[in-house]
């Protein structure tokens, strides 16, 4: 519970009605004294009633009652001569009623409140050989789809492993005039993948009956390092700086094309309403851009650009839990991390990390931000939001940590590096809604291959 507001139920709190009621007992000496402090209203009575109460209402009592001078007065006043007490209580007063239940003042013991501290493994759960992935800090070679399937992308071939089943298969090698694969990301119902080239193509691929479905051509002159799907548009980003939206319904698939960037894209992010689209380039630049804003007409009207890193964004990550919160993770000359609002433009926070900045997650379950990193520890960091207190520190890899991907869960990141490991960690912990612990399904992943090939 919140210390700002809440204290704790004391005793002198419990006494204060009890005190009230001793206070007028231990005076009632004095207004025995004062006889004229209380005079009734003879109107309001029921003489009846009290003649009754008189006569026959304290017949059989044991324990006959006091009179008190007062009583004896009103009873000559009203010709009731006999001594016997009127305006006698004859049920318990009603127990009076708590303005504050007392379970709110008194609260249960702390550990019942507390959230029990979650315990993060600081080593990964396990480790494959990835051969051949390529060692670009702009490139986007790892994804996890909703359909609990993992994408990875090991020079000119994209291979699949199912973490239900932990089935692993090869979905397609390019040719040589084609390759190497720059970009791989799944479509929102986890069964279409999207596949950038270093020719400038772009693949669409149906994984449930390996299929190819088309091949995007036009959109750009050089390679495509960063896809972002957005229901059926399918936004593109290359190293001629252009981003282009594709419809991937239509024969015409290019339907917008965005200029802000003068170098390569290499971080594309949608927000989940699918109105705003966060890039990040070479130029050290981050645009907002607003579909409802861009127009064919204005390929530059970006909503916001942010100049404030000093070497590449490619780190991009749009918070699960509010919609306009944007962080952005610099390249080697820059190292910081920075928060935004997207709809105001505002800068929110900044820190220096200490080393290049090559990914970044939002934990699904709780207010964290994990962020993987390159020279010179090359390890995982995961930080609790707003303070951005550091939370841990997850080591293993030994050369930087450039491709970061989470399970549809929200439990498990892959992490993929320079020295050609992938690494599973559990340093999301279990969701917070689920009334089970989620499913593990890790006896082996790519567990046929003794590399990943």
């Amino acid at each position: 519970m919140d210390s700002g507001w809440w204290r704790p139920f004391s005793k002198t709190d419990s006494r204060v009605p009890f005190q009230e009621r001793f206070l007028h007992q231990k005076n009632s000496s004095q207004d025995q004294d004062n006889l004229d402090r209380f005079i009734p209203n003879r109107s309001a009575m029921d003489f009846g009633y009290a003649h009754y109460m008189l006569t026959e209402g304290t017949k059989g009592k044991e324990n006959p009652e006091v009179i008190t001078p007062y009583q004896k007065k009103l009873a000559e006043a009203v010709n009731i001569n006999d001594g016997t007490r009127i305006l006698a209580f004859k049920n318990k007063p009603p127990t009076p009623v708590e303005l504050v239940p007392r379970e709110i003042l008194s609260p249960p013991p702390q550990s019942k409140l507390s959230k029990p501290k979650r315990c993060i493994p600081q080593t990964s759960e396990r480790t494959l050989d990835a051969p051949d992935i390529l060692d670009d800090f702009y490139l986007n070679l790892l994804d996890w789809g909703s359909d609990n399937v993992l994408s990875i992308a090991l020079e000119n071939t994209v291979y699949l492993w199912n973490a239900s089943d932990s089935s692993t298969s090869e979905l397609v090698t390019v040719d040589e005039e084609y390759g190497p694969v720059t970009s791989v990301n799944w479509a929102q119902d986890g069964r279409h993948l999207a596949i950038g080239l270093n020719n400038s193509h772009v693949q669409i691929w149906d994984t449930s009956a390996s299929k190819q479905l088309r091949t995007l051509k036009g959109g750009h002159r050089t390679r495509v390092g960063s896809l972002a799907w957005n229901s059926h548009i399918l936004t593109t980003g290359g190293m001629d700086g252009k981003i282009v939206n594709n419809d991937v319904r239509v024969r015409s698939h290019i339907v917008e094309t965005y200029r802000g960037h003068n170098q390569e894209v290499c971080g594309l992010k949608w927000s989940s309403s699918g109105h705003q689209l966060a890039s990040g380039g070479n130029d050290n630049v981050v645009h907002i851009w607003d579909r409802s804003v861009v127009s064919s007409n204005s390929p530059t009207n970006w909503l916001h650009r942010f100049e404030e890193h000093t070497a590449a964004v490619k780190a991009l990550a749009l918070c699960p839990f509010q919609g306009n919160l944007l962080a952005s993770g610099g390249g080697g000359g820059d190292h910081c991390i920075k928060l935004w609002n997207t709809h105001t433009g505002a800068r929110l926070n900044s820190f220096d990390t200490g080393s290049q900045v090559c990914s970044l997650l939002w934990n699904k379950n709780e207010r964290e931000l994990l962020s993987s990193h390159g020279f010179t520890k090359n390890q995982l960091t995961l930080w609790k939001y707003p303070s951005m207190v550091k939370m841990a520190e997850l080591n293993g890899h030994t050369s930087r940590v450039l491709y970061m991907t989470q399970s549809p869960d929200g439990c498990t990141v892959a992490s993929a590096a320079a020295d050609e490991t992938l690494r599973f960690w559990n340093v999301f912990g279990n969701p917070a809604t689920a009334g089970k612990a989620a499913p593990k399904a890790y006896s082996e992943p790519f567990a046929k291959f003794n590399r990943i090939r």
